[in-house]
């Protein structure tokens, strides 16, 4: 450890990552470059919502984030446990503040897509608590599946249906 080191710095071995500190900006921006899905936590009339970004080519065949789904207030309310799983799985600390988009693995960013789809124009938060509790414990590529059915131009079926099957809607 070097002589001029802070009291807090713990001694690191090469490879491993250090636990007790921040993430840096260029180590984020490395993630969400290499991560399939993104979420970014925005404020809209005083009340937190959530965008969900998927990583797709656009025509000039670069590599962006697209949006693909919103969550409302009452949703990203109900749906805080998923939300703040999905981002602690990334590496990412359990805070949902607004600000910069948040990197989600392929597993995470299929059921907060889903999550998004089926909560659009719903307003029954237990509903939305008992959905995003399924979710949340719903197979990885089960729920990649459903995204890509809901995500076609005929997905209004899928969406329907899984609403049913979750038990969002009576």
């Amino acid at each position: 450890m070097a002589v001029n080191a802070p009291p807090t710095a713990t001694p690191v071995r090469r490879g491993t990552v250090r636990a007790n500190r921040p993430m840096g900006e260029g180590e984020r921006l490395r993630m969400l470059r290499a991560a399939p899905f993104a979420l970014r936590v925005v404020r809209r009339k005083g009340n937190l919502t959530a965008i969900v970004y998927r990583r797709t080519l656009n025509g000039r065949r670069l590599d962006r984030l697209a949006r693909l789904a919103t969550i409302g207030p009452t949703a990203f309310a109900s749906a805080t446990p998923l939300l703040r799983a999905a981002v602690q799985s990334a590496g990412q600390g359990a805070h949902l503040d607004p600000g910069p988009y948040l990197p989600l693995d392929a597993a995470w960013g299929a059921r907060v897509a889903c999550l998004g789809f089926i909560a659009a124009g719903l307003r029954d938060a237990s509903r939305l608590i008992l959905t995003a509790r399924r979710l949340r414990d719903a197979d990885p590529s089960e729920a990649a599946w459903w995204l890509g059915q809901m995500a076609s131009p005929s997905g209004i079926r899928a969406i329907r249906a899984l609403r049913i099957l979750l038990e969002a809607v009576p």
